[in-house]
């Protein structure tokens, strides 16, 4: 099973990324879960997203995961939030920021021992300059895809279209264009 937890602050669409990912999974014939926890949460609020992924159907409903995966897609949580909280040896970290890599893991002592399972990506500059506002989800989910080899990239758009049918074609593009950026750019 793949166990991926998104650490977001309400209204930067990770619900909507969780479960845009959640589709194309499921499109490929595998077991897929994609939930939130935010409570009564404003925009703005810390919450959580989670994914899991399998071959088989998932009993566990529980929020309390070992990710494989964690996606950070608001930079002040990576300085505020537990975000390393029940990860294994081999979890790895795409974190939405600016710096350096080597700038971010100097300044968060819990990320120093995993400086190898940490990427980083601008998803909220590629989102404005690809989408026209801050929405860091569907760029965060193309450095997943490079870094989780889950899907190639031409799949991966492909099946994104149609999560993202019901939007207008200048939306569609936009995301499309954030999701290979962030593919390109993710170090």
């Amino acid at each position: 099973m793949v166990e991926i937890r998104w650490h977001s602050r309400a209204g930067q669409g990770a619900v909507t990324g969780a479960k845009g990912l959640g589709s194309v999974v499921a499109s490929t014939g595998k077991e897929v879960q994609a939930f939130a926890l935010y409570g009564s949460a404003k925009r703005g609020a810390a919450m959580n997203a989670y994914n899991r992924i399998d071959d088989k159907q998932i009993f566990n409903h529980e929020t309390n995961m070992f990710p494989d995966f964690v996606l950070v897609i608001d930079p002040a949580l990576a300085f505020t939030a537990n975000i390393t909280e029940n990860d294994k040896p081999e979890t790895k970290y795409i974190i939405t920021t600016n710096l350096s890599k080597e700038d971010l893991i100097s300044q968060i002592p819990a990320l120093q021992d995993k400086a190898d399972r940490v990427f980083v990506v601008d998803a909220i500059q590629i989102s404005l300059d690809t989408i026209g506002r801050s929405m860091p989800n569907t760029p965060i989910l193309g450095a997943l895809m490079k870094v989780s080899g889950m899907y190639e990239l031409d799949f991966f758009l492909n099946a994104m279209k149609s999560v993202l049918a019901k939007f207008p074609q200048k939306i569609i593009d936009a995301n499309m264009e954030a999701i290979t950026r962030a593919y390109n750019e993710v170090k």
